[in-house]
């Protein structure tokens, strides 16, 4: 009986030891799956916050030649009026 204490006593002190490495693993596992779920989150919010900054400036760089060959057609008519103007008396 006497070397039955020390092995029971040795028993549960490692079953207990046990216990606590997988509730602190289980813990941190689930703090770090936490963690990637919000840094999942946030890049996503910033990939979508980047597309439209992109669509953005696409719309922008769709525009620019536009706006540029109407200034060319209002420089053209503003010479053509400027020659008018000069030629009458």
């Amino acid at each position: 009986m006497e070397v039955l204490v020390p092995v029971i006593v040795a028993l549960i002190t490692g079953g207990f030891s046990v216990l606590a490495v997988v509730l602190t693993n289980n813990h941190s596992n689930n703090k770090m799956h936490n963690e990637m779920t919000t840094a999942q989150a946030v890049t996503k919010e910033q990939i979508k916050e980047l597309t439209r900054e992109v669509r953005t400036h696409n719309d922008f760089a769709t525009r620019i030649p536009l706006l540029e060959q109407e200034v060319k057609n209002l420089k053209a008519r503003v010479a053509s009026l400027e020659e008018y103007h000069k030629q009458q008396p």
